[in-house]
């Protein structure tokens, strides 16, 4: 199937009464960003970025997509999408239940080089393929590699509880903000104590961990669209470079640019970093 437009790929297909198990389509964005409001269909979807920052939010976050990696949404969740620069995606759209042991939730799904080929042969199939046909079986391979790709693990869920919730949109707000974490429970009206306790409850994970992981998610946006790892470092108020560096290979295993080249030239495929964030401060 030849490119379509993002609107038709992400809202105006009528892909719930396409009757075979997978429906693959692409699309290409010139434009500097676009944005489509909440929907959502029967079928769940895999939306896989190869250039450009995707961005799908869910009732408590939004799912943020670097280039060569993939997010999948369930089906019947209402989910809003985004993309930030220009952007290049295919979608796959799946009966719930077309394979087993599919997930269950919405995650980032690390694209290893076999899936991402059956992703890039599959959109060129039409919709109504022969049952039992050739392209029948390569889409029976592809849910097979789907439903064993691995989940990744690094995000940043959001608490629920109003006072952490500003807490969230603060630090979201101004990143480069060093207050200490004592002083943040002041802020939101809780003792230090409390804080960490219901951090620790709600996301499962303390506050500094939470803030590191921001941090990945917030350089990740600003690497990819092609600013420096110093300008970003400044951004994100570390004194220098280095720290930057230091931080960024503990959370993601590599460093900055040796991370942004593999994402951005289709290389190797590792840790595949999501964050849930909130929809304040990421345009």
């Amino acid at each position: 199937m030849s490119s379509t437009a993002i609107t038709d790929l992400i809202t105006t297909r009528d892909v719930d009464n396409v009757p075979r198990p997978a429906v693959a389509l692409s699309a290409t964005s010139v434009t500097q960003d676009w944005e489509h409001a909440s929907h959502q269909h029967h079928k769940a979807q895999l939306l896989y970025s190869v250039r450009g920052i995707l961005s799908c939010e869910i009732e408590d976050g939004v799912w943020i997509v670097p280039p060569q990696c993939a997010v999948w949404i369930p089906g019947n969740l209402p989910h809003s999408a985004r993309g930030s620069g220009e952007t290049e995606c295919y979608c796959l759209f799946v009966e719930p239940d077309a394979a087993p042991d599919l997930p269950k939730t919405c995650c980032t799904i690390s694209v290893s080089p076999l899936l991402r080929e059956l992703l890039l042969k599959v959109v060129g199939f039409p919709e109504l393929y022969a049952p039992g046909s050739r392209e029948d079986r390569l889409i029976a391979t592809l849910l097979d590699e789907l439903a064993v790709a691995p989940v990744e693990d690094l995000h940043l869920p959001m608490p629920r509880d109003p006072r952490l919730r500003r807490l969230a949109e603060m630090l979201l707000a101004d990143p480069t903000d060093k207050t200490l974490k004592g002083d943040w429970a002041t802020r939101i009206g809780m003792s230090e104590r409390s804080m960490s306790r219901l951090l620790q409850h709600e996301i499962g994970m303390n506050f500094g961990r939470w803030r590191r992981q921001l941090h990945v998610i917030l350089a990740l946006q600003r690497l990819t669209k092609g600013e420096s790892v110093q300008t970003v470092a400044l951004e994100l108020g570390y004194e220098n470079a280095s720290g930057f560096v230091t931080m960024f290979r503990k959370a993601v295993g590599k460093p900055p640019a040796r991370y942004i080249s593999e994402r951005t030239t289709g290389g190797e495929t590792t840790a595949v970093p999501s964050i849930k964030l909130s929809d304040r401060g990421l345009t």
